[in-house]
């Protein structure tokens, strides 16, 4: 019920911005997916390898398109159009192989990705790192940054740091883990900082099969967790002496294991009677271990 509910609060706000659009003068058009390009620069990390795609085909193909994708006319291509925003709307109508509903609209650079940003804000929040590639890309493409607060509603200190971010992550990276939905900025902040800070590769800290078998947010978890660094572990030792005071082994214990070093120069027959032994000497170990209960009643 509550998904159907929703579906029916999405389905208003569409009607609400289409029927806003078309009271500001603005004329819907049909138009071959085919002669429609996407933006100059993407803004999603996932765009159509979700199961949602599916679903988004489905009630295209079932119900129509409902409310109409933003496109200008190509500035390079003379008959062809670029998209603002309604990416996913194109790539699920060209592939069912029905025609697209568009508002064509003559937009500077600027002016797209403020329409680009915008659009996604209020229909689909972005995840930070999707944000901050976005930003970077644009940055990297000549757009300024009073454009790009504009975009993504963002102050110019907080702009700052998304690009700085996205500029210190490899980009590789970026696209393998995908937008990481429930990881903010400090955690990427974690990344980065021990991406700098490591002298291994990302790649190698990783199992590759385990990570591309996993969902966006746990690839994230698995490289933040495969940089950290090791903790050391502590490692006690005890020195054996003989009666005489001769140094005759060692013992290396730690939280995971005991170690038990004999110096073959002082006592080179000890290790091979010691190895003959072991197995009395455990077995003594598990009489004893049934027999103390016993002892503790008595």
């Amino acid at each position: 019920m509550g998904l159907s509910l929703q579906s029916l609060s999405d389905d208003a706000d569409e009607a609400q911005a289409l029927r806003e659009k078309l009271a500001a003068g603005e004329h819907v058009v049909e138009l071959d997916p085919l002669l429609i390009d996407v933006s100059f620069i993407r803004d999603r990390l996932d765009d159509i390898d979700t199961s949602d795609f599916e679903e988004l085909k489905l009630s295209l193909s079932e119900h129509g398109q409902q409310v109409p994708i933003l496109v200008r006319p190509s500035p390079r291509i003379e008959g062809r159009y670029q998209v603002a925003y309604g990416h996913r709307r194109l790539a699920a109508l060209k592939e069912i192989g029905q025609p697209v509903k568009a508002i064509v609209r003559e937009l500077s650079d600027e002016e797209l990705i403020v329409a680009q940003g915008k659009e996604n804000l209020e229909r689909k929040d972005l995840s930070f790192i999707e944000r901050a590639l976005f930003a970077a890309r644009l940055e990297a493409h000549g757009i300024d940054r009073h454009a790009l607060m504009g975009a993504l509603s963002v102050h110019k200190g907080n702009l700052s740091t998304m690009i700085a971010i996205a500029n210190s992550l490899p980009e590789q990276l970026i696209r393998e883990v995908g937008p990481a939905p429930k990881v903010g900025r400090p955690r990427w902040e974690q990344l980065s900082q021990l991406l700098q800070a490591s002298e291994i590769d990302w790649k190698d800290a990783i199992d590759r099969e385990r990570f591309f078998k996993l969902d966006s947010d746990a690839r994230f978890a698995l490289i933040l967790k495969g940089l950290q660094p090791k903790q050391a572990v502590r490692t006690y030792i005890y020195p054996l002496k003989s009666d005489g005071g001769l140094d005759f082994a060692k013992i290396e214990q730690s939280e995971e294991r005991t170690r038990v070093i004999i110096d073959e120069t002082r006592t080179p027959e000890f290790a091979h009677y010691l190895i003959e032994k072991l197995p009395e000497i455990f077995a003594a170990f598990k009489r004893r271990e049934k027999s103390e209960p016993r002892i503790r009643q008595l």
